[in-house]
């Protein structure tokens, strides 16, 4: 049996099939590889989208001795033989660890000084954004790259390679639906060519379905559907229709996407779109969020559906997401304005608003200028007269 994965592993960054954004010549990942400039580096992307294949070809283009490791099992001992035996050497090490989300705290610190001397080239990959679990000394050290799903052309050309390596053979329709069923992901293609050949060199569209019986599901393969997926989701919550909304949720599912993902962009929503016209609408996006990684799929779409319901029958209100963006153009355009003295720390002409029975009117700002303003929907609507009460006292 032909280990096709093995076979057709890409070696040079033009053998690579998919990721042109990383792989041509005008790339950015390319150029500072090929110019032995680039730094430590995380991939995230789906499975069988090729960050295993650039983190060898960038070690193989940059002349680095690769270690592969995978964080669940790495063990810190490990580590520190390769960085004792490459201490005083000239050439660095590439570490290459898959999983890279799922590094301790303490396996993050043991990296953290070689990334900072740049002894070594870390260079992590995950099928979730790493960036949620590694620290912010490692992030600000650190270059993110994103992989997609294959294209289906690419995979074609994939399967045409494998077809002509293992002299098999595999009429159009058989080749299609291998193709459309692997939904972006090389990996499982080849495995799946792979089994078939064990049968017979001539594979049938029979034998295929006998060993695949479902298609795999693509949650952001072509055109960009994980972002319009995403895009349709949030705008769904956002005008209130929630059979549109579990709709996209459930294709999201379907395809593939993380319930982290999907609970942190949840979690946004009820700040930016529903905001102080319901405040328990953050409270519980942001317990759903806890929830979904704690316990994962298939249990998490529940938890993920109740959520988006609760959304789309919430009122809604950007106030929060105006007053900020507001307030930080105001900034930006150069208006810095001097804290007035009695709030500033230690000043005793300071007065304590408990001390006046929860309120007194005083200065808080040099001069007045208005970020805020609060709309009459839900439970902002109560906050907005609370505080126009207390102009009036």
């Amino acid at each position: 049996m032909s280990d096709f994965t093995q076979l057709l592993r890409p070696i040079a960054f033009d053998d690579l099939v998919g990721q042109e954004h990383l792989s041509a010549e005008d790339a950015p990942l390319r150029i500072l590889s090929e110019k032995f400039a680039l730094g430590h580096s995380f991939f995230y992307g789906p499975a069988g989208c090729g960050k295993t294949s650039i983190a060898r070809i960038i070690a193989k283009t940059m002349d680095l001795p690769f270690y592969e490791f995978n964080a669940t099992s790495l063990k810190i001992d490990q580590l520190r033989k390769i960085f004792e035996q490459y201490k005083n050497a000239l050439q660095k090490p590439l570490i290459f660890i898959d999983e890279v989300h799922r590094l301790a705290k303490n396996q993050q610190e043991v990296l953290l000084p070689v990334m900072e001397n740049n002894t070594v080239l870390v260079i992590g990959a995950s099928t979730e954004n790493p960036f949620f679990s590694l620290t912010s000394a490692i992030r600000s050290r650190s270059m993110l790259f994103e992989l997609k799903y294959i294209s289906n052309a690419a995979l074609q050309t994939l399967l045409s390679k494998a077809l002509n390596a293992a002299n098999l053979k595999m009429d159009t329709q058989t080749q299609e639906y291998l193709v459309t069923s692997s939904g972006g992901d090389a990996r499982a293609m080849l495995k799946l060519l792979e089994f078939a050949s064990n049968i017979d060199t001539t594979i049938t569209i029979d034998t295929l379905k006998s060993l695949r019986p479902n298609a795999l599901q693509a949650g952001s393969s072509e055109a960009g559907v994980h972002y319009d997926l995403t895009s349709a989701l949030i705008k769904s919550i956002r005008g209130s229709d929630e059979n549109a909304a579990i709709y996209y949720l459930a294709r999201l599912i379907e395809g593939g996407e993380s319930a982290d993902f999907i609970a942190r962009r949840l979690v946004i929503l009820a700040s930016e779109d529903v905001g102080n016209a319901n405040p328990q609408a953050l409270t519980l996006t942001t317990s759903t969020l806890t929830s979904v990684s704690k316990i994962g799929y298939p249990e998490a779409r529940i938890i993920l559906a109740q959520a988006v319901i609760y959304l789309c029958a919430s009122p809604k209100s950007n106030a929060a997401y105006l007053a900020i963006n507001a307030a930080l153009d105001y900034v930006k355009d150069g208006n810095i304005l001097e804290i007035p003295q009695h709030i500033q720390q230690h000043n005793k002409n300071y007065l304590y608003p408990h001390d006046f029975g929860g309120y007194v009117k005083q200065i808080y700002l040099a001069k007045p200028v208005k970020f805020v303003n609060l709309k009459d929907i839900g439970y902002e609507k109560k906050m907005k007269e609370w505080l126009v009460n207390l102009e009036n006292i």
